[in-house]
């Protein structure tokens, strides 16, 4: 498993364009299942909502709805079929 740090590009929450860094791990060796070849990766980042122009918080008795931060996680796996 390899683990670097990619820089990538989030398009468009709330109209708003921004730069992220993803930790990408993988990708996974690669598993037999059948007749094809699986393998998977995955990336994680953290953005500060407000960043994107998401400033509004709707309090409730037990407090803010939803924190500043938000955690973004994107899982992928790719399938090679044998020939």
């Amino acid at each position: 498993m390899i683990r670097v740090v990619l820089p990538a590009h989030l398009r468009t929450i709330a109209h708003v364009n921004g730069e992220v860094t993803l930790d990408v791990e993988g990708p996974s060796a690669p598993v037999k299942q059948g007749p094809a070849t699986r393998t998977g990766a995955s990336a994680t980042t953290t953005i500060n909502r407000k960043d994107f122009g998401l400033s509004y918080n709707r309090a409730i008795e037990a407090g803010p709805v939803v924190g500043d931060e938000v955690k973004i996680t994107i899982d992928i796996e790719a399938t090679r079929r044998s020939s």
